[in-house]
């Protein structure tokens, strides 16, 4: 399970445009408790395998249909004769793929772990060699012991011996048990790798394997990626991104859906990691997906999207230069708020970057949708939202943070400073302040205050002196009394600057916020 990160962790690992220059410009780990939980919510670890297979190799050996008891299955697992040890072997791995309950620990405990993994030599029928892959898969599916239980039984080299074997059906299965060894963590992953599994696994893939082979070819592949402390080896993403970007040129959804989340794992590093990635062109094909209608695709398609935008400002450029942008819009108007907000952390991270990427923030019409998910959105996503705009203020030219201004965002910043939330109110806050800083150079900011008082964002502030976060009440003491408590000298104000005359037209216009419509539904 991912370490739960500390609130305090947000700025340090967001790319964030703070007061320290080197932490904006160093850090650029984006990915918050939310984000990182979705993880395993979206795709699953392991998996048991209940269904009958078609072309089962143990159907070359007629059998009649035995049950045992477990006794009988220990005995018959312990015997010297083939015949028996199958029908034992074939009966444990029944009792192992029911669907409710299955006793995989007491297998576990009857000691049969060792004698299954003898019988996946490649000297033995591939009937029993299927079977004591089908029950180790469906051991390996269960608990971290369950699946140390099988690897200390020695079935990772075996398993990976199959994966060379003439009968679809055995290699299949060899493929599937590597998967859920490797989804349980990276200790078992690296044991995975550094056994010379990949090489064998790569070799699998040809547009000639049956679909659901390569399904979990594919899932396992994704595993084999997954997990950060450590990541996988160098060498190891060296030889799987090449397939993965084969594999993402595919148009099955489950192939395309692993195949994006194995790339998203892949992304979610350091800028070299990232790089490594988008080096091997895949960007165009992952902003393609970013408009899928399957949310299986669509949501890992923008998951890895979103992690290389934490990268390099030329990372950023080159996803900017595939299209991110034309497809974040009706992203951030999504149905699913899971994928508002992903949409918006994206963008969050676009605005981290230099004003040339605010420009084609701008160009590509994102405010309106931004500002309509601060009024509209379910509060995790205003959230992220909230972070969107904090970048885009304080990496903004003047110009471009007039056209944010003008875009309506104060009435819904304004409206979120009740929230509960004591980090994004010192957000909001910090906004608030920085934009009448910003008006204040211009001359214009008795303006903007008359506007925040319209809103109501006077009273607000004035309440918040009185939060019991000290920081909050010090961000509010401090905005009051140096932007709402000056004398006016003569009830006269300074003259406004020529070349800054745009400026009060803005902010008078804004007086009254313009109509957003509510996030709908793509068509």
């Amino acid at each position: 399970m991912p370490t739960l990160e500390a609130p305090e962790e947000r700025l340090r690992k967001f790319k964030y445009r703070g007061k320290d220059v080197s932490m904006r410009r160093q850090q650029r780990m984006a990915v918050s408790l939310e984000l990182r939980k979705a993880k395993k919510d979206e795709q699953a670890l392991k998996r048991r395998n209940i269904t009958n297979v078609s072309s089962d190799p143990a159907s070359e050996r007629p059998s009649k249909e035995v049950s045992l008891t477990l006794q009988e299955i220990i005995n018959g697992v312990n015997a010297s004769d083939p015949d028996i040890c199958f029908q034992a072997t074939q009966a444990a791995r029944k009792m192992l793929s029911r669907e409710r309950n299955p006793p995989l620990n007491l297998i576990v405990e009857t000691g049969l772990i060792p004698r299954l993994v003898a019988f996946l030599k490649p000297s033995l029928h591939p009937c029993l060699q299927f079977e004591a892959a089908w029950a180790l898969t469906n051991i390996a599916s269960g608990t971290s012991e369950q699946t140390r239980a099988v690897v200390e039984g020695g079935a990772v080299q075996p398993l990976i011996e199959l994966l060379s074997s003439p009968h679809m059906t055995v290699c299949e299965q060899a493929v599937w048990a590597l998967g859920n060894i490797a989804g349980d963590g990276p200790k078992f992953r690296d044991i995975i790798i550094s056994s010379n599994a990949v090489p064998h696994l790569l070799a699998l893939v040809s547009s000639t394997v049956p679909i659901t082979f390569l399904r979990n070819i594919t899932w396992t592949l994704s595993n084999l990626c997954r997990n950060k402390n450590p990541y996988p080896c160098k060498k190891a993403m060296k030889q799987m991104l090449p397939v993965l970007f084969y594999l993402l040129q595919h148009q099955d959804s489950e192939v395309l859906s692993d195949t994006c989340w194995a790339l998203s794992y892949l992304t979610d590093g350091c800028n070299e990691r990232i790089g490594q990635v988008v080096d091997t062109g895949v960007l165009p094909r992952l902003v393609e997906l970013m408009s899928s209608s399957e949310l299986n695709v669509l949501t890992p398609s923008l998951r890895t999207v979103g992690n290389i935008v934490t990268g390099t400002d030329h990372q950023t450029q080159v996803a900017i230069d595939a299209g991110m942008l034309r497809v974040l819009p009706q992203l951030l108007l999504h149905p699913k708020p899971s994928i508002q907000k992903e949409a918006a952390w994206a963008l969050s991270n676009v605005a981290a970057g230099p004003c040339q990427h605010i420009q084609q923030l701008i160009a590509y019409g994102l405010l309106p949708p931004l500002v309509a998910l601060l009024r509209n959105g379910e509060f995790k996503v205003q959230k992220e939202a909230v972070w969107a705009v904090a970048n885009f203020t304080t990496g903004s030219t003047m110009d471009q943070l007039i056209q944010l201004v003008q875009s309506g965002v104060l009435e819904p910043l304004v409206n979120l400073l009740p929230i509960q939330d004591t980090r994004i109110v010192i957000i909001i806050l910090n906004i608030i302040s920085f934009i009448l800083q910003a008006a204040e150079k211009l001359s214009e900011k008795e303006n903007l205050c008359l506007l925040i008082e319209e809103l109501g964002g006077i009273d607000r502030i004035e309440a918040l002196q009185l939060h019991e976060n000290h920081q909050v009440a010090l961000s509010a003491l401090n905005i009051i009394e140096k932007h709402f408590c000056e004398e006016e000298e003569n009830g006269i104000l300074p003259p406004a600057l020529d070349q800054h005359h745009e400026f009060l037209k803005c902010l008078t216009k804004k007086s009254q916020s313009p109509t957003t419509s509510k996030p709908g539904t793509k068509s």
